[in-house]
């Protein structure tokens, strides 16, 4: 793990997206996410649509260190990348957290019976 404070800096958004322009948003997303994954403190970004909220959207980024995070939300780039996925949203949150721990798959099983035998 890497970062200040022991661990990794992530970022969650929870995008609510306009209905009917959900496959959209996901089209744009796709296309610009290198603003964000091309910068040298980003590990890493993830999309992830929910499967209990309609139209709702969770942006996950993992970043080497908070000050490097805050550097890059405050670029150019990063407002460009904003204003280009704005017109989708109805609203939208922003969390920030480290992370304190990670847990692997240790488990060498093919199938849940196969994990369960081997208890």
């Amino acid at each position: 793990m890497t970062g200040v404070g022991g661990g990794v800096f992530r970022v969650m958004l929870r995008m609510e997206i306009k209905p009917g322009l959900e496959d959209e948003f996901v089209r744009v997303w796709r296309s610009i996410g290198d603003a964000i994954t091309s910068h040298p403190a980003s590990l890493g970004q993830w999309l992830s649509r929910s499967a209990e909220e309609p139209g709702v959207f969770y942006v996950v980024s993992d970043w080497v260190d908070e000050e490097r995070f805050r550097e890059f939300e405050t670029s150019g780039r990063h407002v460009d990348h904003r204003t280009k996925l704005h017109p989708f949203r109805v609203a939208a949150s922003m969390v920030t957290m480290r992370v304190v721990a990670h847990m692997a798959n240790t488990g060498g099983a093919r199938s849940h019976r196969e994990w369960e035998a081997v208890r």
